[in-house]
């Protein structure tokens, strides 16, 4: 009895490396690699050029990652299914078109385009998920298709001028609003406040429905992390101009989306629509219409986006949404951890994935590279993204052979 204690005993210790160690590989503690990653990303780019961890150039990475981000977000809720949109870069230009056209040149009150041309994202999304559903084509063909009609679209709202400048508005200050100190650290505080209740209360809800939990230890260090990473935000945010408006807006976004997915029974289905679409109906989930309002859902945030973008960029012309700005609303959640093959992720990836490659492209260009180099480094980032996702999937599904 007593030598066979002794071993189990010494095996004990062992365990909880070995289990994170199998979750790292399997690719569920993806936030902290990609966090891990950021961090690389920046001291290397700050070895390079001190200007690059400064107040004015953390700001204006804020600024450059803010439409994008958004646009992520929904191309997360879309990845979660195993579903892709390849338009949402044409779908935020014309959207964006659509805003400023009918703010400038046909008078509407900016708020008013704003709605209009988020209403235009929804409508596309709606027209993608009652095709993917009810014709069961591909969304890869339905969206590559809209990617050439939303570009037309484009070209033709914008008509002959061919650029649309936005005079100083609503739809401006998006992106050119700054949070006076006070208010930032308010809206800091309040983010903090938010995480640990609704954490708490997840706790809570989980012990009186008699489900495990993890260790306080486990939630008070997470509690730390975010609470310590806005603090520090906040700090150099306030040090050059303040707190972006457009961050907020991606923050909030990101937030919002978090608790849908994560503590809703609708974000419960998304999951398990995307990792068997087939149980998921067998267990009496309405598969079509999951995926006609994510599809809605992605293209109004890309809508959301674009607004976005030609705020920051104060005019919208025939290259909006274009040239890699597909390429980074889908790589960054992908980057961060979200699967290709559905039922995998969060919609944090895409805050996350947006830094990362927002980090990347404003190193590049504070280093002064070419378009070229530019353009082979992101690609080569994203193929070795993708290649991480398929390793860690398979090993999953060889764990779960295995057991």
């Amino acid at each position: 009895m007593t030598t066979e204690a002794k071993p189990a005993q010494a095996a004990e210790p062992a365990e909880p490396r070995i289990g994170l160690l199998r979750q790292i590989a399997h690719g569920e503690l993806g936030a902290v690699r990609v966090v891990v990653l950021l961090g690389v990303i920046w001291l290397i780019f700050q070895s390079q050029n001190d200007r690059f961890l400064s107040a004015v150039n953390l700001t204006n990475l804020m600024l450059q990652i803010a439409a994008v981000g958004t646009v992520s977000v929904g191309v997360v809720l879309v990845l979660l299914l195993g579903e892709i949109d390849l338009s949402v870069g044409a779908v935020s230009g014309l959207a964006a078109a659509v805003t400023a056209v009918l703010s400038v040149k046909h008078g509407w009150l900016p708020e008013l385009a704003i709605v209009a041309g988020l209403t235009v994202g929804l409508v596309i999304g709606l027209f993608y998920g009652l095709m993917v559903t009810f014709f069961g084509i591909p969304s890869f063909v339905v969206t590559l298709a809209g990617l050439l009609g939303w570009q037309g679209a484009l070209l033709y709202v914008l008509g002959d001028t061919g650029t649309v400048n936005l005079p100083e508005s609503t739809i401006t200050d998006l992106t050119n609003t700054f949070f006076a100190d006070s208010v930032g650290w308010a809206i800091a505080a309040g983010c903090i406040a938010a995480f640990i209740t609704v954490e708490l209360l997840e706790r809570r809800r989980r012990q009186a429905a008699g489900l495990p939990v993890g260790p306080m230890a486990s939630f008070l260090a997470r509690a730390v992390v975010v609470a310590g990473g806005l603090i520090a935000a906040t700090a150099i945010l306030n040090s050059d101009r303040g707190l972006p408006l457009a961050a907020v807006i991606l923050i909030g976004f990101c937030g919002l989306f978090a608790f849908i997915t994560k503590r809703t029974r609708f974000g419960r289905h998304i999951f398990a629509v995307g990792g068997n679409a087939e149980a998921a109906r067998r267990a009496g989930i309405r598969i079509n219409r999951i995926k006609i309002t994510v599809f809605a859902l992605g293209s109004m945030m890309a809508a959301a986006g674009g607004i976005l973008a030609a705020s920051r960029l104060l005019a919208v012309n025939q290259s909006s949404g274009g040239s890699d700005f597909l390429l980074l609303a889908i790589a960054g959640p992908v980057i961060a951890g979200t699967s290709l093959f559905g039922g995998r992720g969060s919609v944090w990836h895409a805050l996350l994935g947006a830094l990362v490659i927002g980090s990347i492209s404003n190193g590049m260009d504070l280093l002064g590279l070419d378009s070229d180099v530019k353009y082979m480094i992101t690609g080569a980032v994203l193929l070795a993204a993708v290649t991480l996702d398929a390793v860690t999937r398979q090993q999953r599904q060889q764990a779960g052979r295995a057991a």
